[in-house]
C-alpha cells in the first residue's frame, strides 16, 4: 500500500507536499464552491423556465377574455373546482344556465383535425361522423400533444374556445346544430376550473375572429 502511494506521490509531488489547508481556507473554498453551484443551478433553472415560456405561447384564460372584450362579446364565468368529465360537471348545472359542452378531438387517416363541440348528453357516432364533417376517412381521437400543440389545452380542458390558439387553422371546429340551438352555450375557458357563458351566435362571431369558419352542423344522434 505504501508503495503505490510513493508512485502516486512520485507523478504528483506538488500534492502531497503542498502545506495543509487551514480551517479557515478550507471554508472559504467549499463557501465558494457551493455559491457556484447554486448559481449555476439557479442559471439552468431560469434557462429552462424562459425557454419554456418562448416554446409554450399558448394564450391563457385572461387572453381569452381580453379577445372577447375587443370584440365587445358579453361573457360571463363561474369559477369551480376542476372537472375533467361530464359526470363530474353535473352539479354546475342549477347554477349555470344554457347548453352544456363535451368535445371530441378527432382525426382521420390524414391527419386532417377535427373538433367536434356538442351538447353534453348527446351522442355521436365516430364509425360514421366522418361521412358529415368531410374527413378522409374514419375518425379516431387525437394525441394529447396535437391538442396541446393546435387548441393549447389539455385533455379534460378541450374547448371551443381553443380556437384561439389554433394560429395554423390546423383543425376544423363543428358546432352541432341542435347544441346551437341554446341562447347560450357554456364551454371551458381554456381550462378546467372554470365554466364561461356565452351567446350561440357571439361563439360564431368569437371563432370567425380567430380565422376559423366553424361548420353547424347536425352530428349527434
Amino acid at each position: 500500500m505504501q508503495q503505490g502511494n510513493d508512485e502516486v506521490a512520485k507523478k504528483s509531488p506538488h500534492f502531497f507536499n503542498r502545506p495543509p489547508e487551514s480551517p479557515r481556507t478550507l471554508g472559504f473554498v467549499a463557501s465558494k464552491i457551493a455559491k457556484d453551484l447554486r448559481a449555476t443551478y439557479q442559471g439552468r433553472v431560469i434557462f429552462y423556465r424562459e425557454t419554456a415560456m418562448t416554446e409554450n405561447s399558448s394564450k391563457n384564460r385572461d387572453d381569452l377574455f381580453r379577445f372577447l372584450d375587443g370584440l365587445g362579446i358579453f361573457h360571463s364565468t363561474k369559477d369551480h373546482a376542476p372537472v375533467f368529465t361530464v359526470a363530474e360537471s353535473v352539479s354546475l348545472r342549477d347554477e349555470i344556465p344554457g347548453g352544456h359542452t363535451k368535445n371530441l378531438f378527432v382525426k382521420d387517416k390524414k391527419d386532417n383535425f377535427f373538433l367536434l363541440t356538442v351538447e353534453e348528453n348527446a351522442t355521436v357516432d365516430l364509425k360514421t361522423v366522418h361521412t358529415l364533417i368531410g374527413a378522409a376517412s374514419k375518425v379516431s381521437f387525437g394525441k394529447p400533444e396535437k391538442l396541446l400543440e393546435y387548441l393549447g389545452v389539455i385533455p379534460g380542458s378541450v374547448t371551443a374556445f381553443g380556437a384561439i390558439n389554433d394560429t395554423g387553422k390546423n383543425v376544423t371546429f363543428i358546432l352541432d346544430a341542435e347544441l346551437m340551438e341554446h341562447d347560450v352555450v357554456n364551454c371551458h375557458p381554456l381550462s378546467n376550473d372554470a365554466t364561461t357563458s356565452i351567446a350561440s351566435s357571439d361563439l360564431l362571431r368569437f371563432m370567425e375572429a380567430t380565422g376559423h369558419t366553424p361548420l353547424v352542423l347536425k352530428v349527434t344522434g
